[in-house]
């Protein structure tokens, strides 16, 4: 009996040292992934608090929570399944559902920068009065969960391209990580950003000199963080979109523009001593973003010019 016993605590310290192995495994696949989608994600923050432009202060964090709540849903129950089953049953496809994915990014980044240059909008205003705040409020966030699919089916699909080889149980374990983890940072980010105003303003009416400052800072300072979030949002959508499709492009045999891009890359590198490594990488990412403004430019032409989607009279 006693032998038994030691038998069987063996096996569950064995099992235990396989799962603790798992975890490493899924947490060092996850953190690769997530480095990957870190334009998404950028773009995902930046977007997310118009969606509570507008509505009183009051309703802001449950409005976030709805969209959080909708963001797990997207990724746990729609995505994570289809991705499982797209990896078993059509892993060929990976490599264009992906490319779409990059050249969708392309055209949002692009559509962003011919608005900041023409100044012509091509979204929703807030020009028109709110009539009904709860019919308002629930516009915009089935507004913001189908964004959000769209987002983070692409987050997904690179996740899954980075663990494609795996096994079936580390995937699923890397997809659900990368999605509970990023739709957590996204929104946690999200709800901080749209409070800071408030907290802002709560500390300026403080009897503290010091934190009269610093309210005063967090209320100068929002609109020019969100600037930012914005400006770093679009050149990493830019920079992620057109790698995709360089790195699609290799993948379907087609080398012509991934090889001009990597041998500017080595070159850059090693003409530039202790800091190659680095200048390399930015070179790269900057090709890739101009290959994604031009992609995206015409994508958006086509669209807006051509066939006559999302016009606008403002």
């Amino acid at each position: 009996m006693p032998g038994g016993l030691v038998a069987l605590l063996d096996d569950v310290a064995v099992i235990a040292r396989a799962a603790a192995a798992s975890m490493d495994d899924v947490a060092a696949a996850a953190g690769k992934a997530s480095s990957k989608a870190a334009g998404v994600v950028i773009d995902d923050a930046a977007v997310t608090p118009k969606y509570v432009t507008g509505v009183s202060p009051d309703r802001e964090l449950p409005i976030i929570a709805k969209i959080t709540r909708g963001s797990l849903i997207n990724k746990l129950l729609i995505l994570l399944p289809a991705a499982l089953l797209l990896s078993a049953f059509l892993p060929w496809a990976i490599t264009p559902i992906l490319m779409l994915g990059g050249a969708y990014l392309s055209y949002e980044g692009a559509e962003k920068v011919m608005e900041w240059i023409t100044g012509v909008e091509h979204g929703e205003t807030l020009a028109d009065p709110i009539e009904d705040m709860a019919a308002f409020e629930k516009q915009r966030v089935a507004g913001a969960i189908r964004t959000d699919l769209i987002l983070s089916g692409e987050i997904m699909a690179i996740t899954l391209s980075s663990v494609a080889d795996e096994s079936l149980m580390l995937r699923a374990g890397v997809l659900g990580v990368v999605g509970i983890g990023i739709t957590l940072a996204i929104y946690g980010a999200v709800a901080l950003i749209v409070k800071m105003d408030d907290v802002g303003l709560h500390l300026a009416g403080k009897q503290s000199q010091t934190a009269q400052t610093i309210g005063r800072g967090l209320v100068a300072g929002m609109p020019h963080l969100l600037t930012i979030l914005s400006i770093v949002g679009t050149l990493a959508m830019l920079w992620v979109g057109g790698g995709i499709i360089l790195h699609g492009m290799e993948e379907l045999g087609v080398h012509g523009l991934p090889d001009l891009v990597h041998k500017a890359e080595l070159a850059v590198e090693h003409g530039t001593g202790a800091m190659g490594g680095l200048l390399g990488w930015l070179s790269y990412a900057t090709l890739s973003a101009l290959f994604g403004l031009v992609l995206g430019g015409v994508i958006a032409v086509v669209l807006h010019k051509i066939l006559g989607v999302g016009k606008t009279d403002h």
